[in-house]
């Protein structure tokens, strides 16, 4: 019978990456001891009996512990050490050549990059895929094409059905690991079993801190749930409580309401048309912003502001936009990705995929042109930073979708707004014509959304203490929804003005509204519709 392994943290040995005077063995034992559930002995340059000698030692260590031992390409090796498993790349022995050579309980793990790879592997009965490489690495030469988490997640979709386990390889390090996990998640919840790490441990000089860093996030990614007693959180699909939309506008209020006490530091990368307007737009809301744009200053930003905007309309600055998005990753900082005409040019398709692949977004913003374009849909066209044509024929089911593919909550702008969470969707009809007629009214709610999302992060930070405070897609929902009906309501009440004449003089007077809105205006004066998809 075949052994049942827990993949979380699966260890690639390499010695070559190990510190000046550090043992193999001694750091092998050490990162067992900090929460390795799986070791795999990768030997590129070793002759057979140096591997054999390796493989022995590690072998004793492993089962000492009580971790399983793979041993990478050489199934010889495997089987005079009676090794648990073997890991075998595309060019190596086939799975069913392998299978009848080796005894029956053995572990088979296959190297997978493709689709195509996935579905292949699952019918020929291997027991756990490595998938990658998700990001480069200084550990082997990369041929095969970067996957990132998006990536990841539609390897992923190929093993949905199947027993196959699976492991994320390649770039994979203490501060990226919970991005990986998330990010890897198909929409209908097929999760990766765990990461395959090498030098982040066998480099480290202290492989058991290392690995005990990692091996804690993967514990937390599979046992985290929503807490439900959150103050602005709602576990439940709202459709099951009766009061739904009337809960919905006291909630986005209450938003709004930690908006103006915290009055978070809104970091603002965005286009230079709207920089200006969109800084107005913030002091108005009752937050700070701040738009800095220079790579050296991300580390230091990341760890005061309460959320971050990447908007790439006048596209640039892509180094301090990764910098940034890694940043607030790592500081528990929300992400509000506006992709502005990222369907107008193949540059702007690959930015956003290199964005997306780098960091978490917690929101992501765009018209129908621009979400199509992300999610590779040909039912919207885009022409620059507008949308052609009547639009998607089932808005709601695209954004649900798009939001589960994503992981994150997605706005789509238009006549009527739409925000989901990958679970519910909801319908937002405020708005005045006259922010169609001005330029940037889209990227200001862009800047509007981030900043109720920084409110929140704030609160929670506060609530919970910096270190511990957690955001859910639940807070950033009602974030989300808070933000859009802010500007959309101050539109109505900016329009009818009568010193209002046209789109000139809407603008400055939307800034007035949006300083005067409080949050029982935004209660009483929404208008939100909870649309059922099937």
């Amino acid at each position: 019978m075949k052994p049942t392994l827990d993949y979380s943290l699966y260890l690639v040995t390499g010695r070559d990456l190990l510190p000046p005077g550090k043992d193999y063995f001694e750091s092998l034992e050490e990162s067992i001891l900090g929460g390795v559930t799986v070791v795999q002995i990768r030997e590129k340059s070793a002759d057979t009996g140096e591997f054999l000698t390796i493989a022995r030692q590690s072998k004793a260590i492993c089962q000492k512990h009580g971790v399983p031992i793979i041993i990478n390409d050489r199934i010889d090796i495997a089987l005079a050490i009676g090794a648990d498993g073997v890991h075998l790349g595309q060019t190596d022995m086939p799975i069913s050549i392998a299978r009848s050579l080796l005894p029956a309980d053995t572990i088979i793990g296959l190297s997978v990059n493709t689709p195509e790879q996935v579905r292949k592997a699952a019918e020929d009965g291997v027991d756990y895929v490595g998938v990658g490489p998700v990001w480069g690495t200084k550990t082997k030469n990369v041929t095969s094409p970067l996957l990132g988490p998006r990536g990841v997640a539609k390897m992923l979709e190929g093993l949905e059905g199947t027993d196959v386990k699976s492991v994320a390889i390649a770039g994979i390090k203490s501060t990226n690991t919970l991005h990986c996990l998330h990010g890897s998640v198909t929409k209908n919840g097929r999760a990766l079993d765990g990461v395959a790490v090498v030098s982040d441990i066998v480099g480290s000089t202290n492989p058991r801190a290392a690995a005990r860093k990692i091996a804690d996030t993967v514990k937390m990614f599979k046992a985290y749930e929503p807490p439900a007693a959150h103050k602005y959180t709602v576990t439940s699909p709202w459709w099951e409580n009766p009061h739904t939309v009337d809960m919905l506008k006291e909630l986005a209020g209450s938003v709004f309401e930690s908006v103006q006490i915290f009055s978070p530091l809104v970091h603002q990368i965005t286009n230079t048309v709207v920089t200006n307007q969109s800084a107005n737009a913030t002091i108005a809301l009752g937050a700070s912003p701040i738009m800095a744009t220079s790579t050296e200053e991300m580390e230091d930003l990341g760890k005061v502001i309460g959320g971050l905007l990447v908007n790439f309309g006048t596209i640039k600055d892509l180094d301090c936009m990764l910098a940034a998005g890694k940043q607030a990753n790592l500081n528990r900082n929300p992400i509000v990705f506006d992709p502005v005409g990222v369907g107008a040019t193949a540059y702007r398709r690959a930015a956003a995929d290199e964005l997306l692949s780098t960091w978490q977004a917690s929101v992501i913003k765009g018209n129908a042109g621009e979400l199509a374009a992300l999610a590779n849909s040909t039912e919207v066209k885009s022409r620059g930073v507008d949308s052609v044509g009547a639009g998607f024929s089932d808005p709601a089911r695209f954004i649900r979708d798009l939001a589960r593919a994503e992981r994150c909550v997605i706005v789509l702008t238009g006549k009527i707004d739409y925000v989901s969470d990958g679970h519910t969707v909801v319908a937002l009809s405020n708005g005045h014509p006259y922010l169609a007629g001005i330029t940037g009214s889209g990227c200001m709610v862009g800047t509007s959304v981030a900043t109720f999302c920084a409110g929140v992060s704030m609160s929670a930070k506060s609530n919970s203490g910096a270190e511990n405070g957690r955001l859910t897609r639940g807070d950033m929902f009602l974030a989300a929804i808070g933000g859009v009906l802010a500007v959309t309501i101050a539109s109505e009440f900016a329009g009818v003005r009568a010193d209002v004449k046209g789109t000139g003089t809407f603008l400055p007077a939307l800034i007035d509204e949006l300083g005067k809105l409080a949050p029982e205006t935004l209660r009483d004066h929404a208008k939100i519709e909870i649309v059922h998809v099937s």
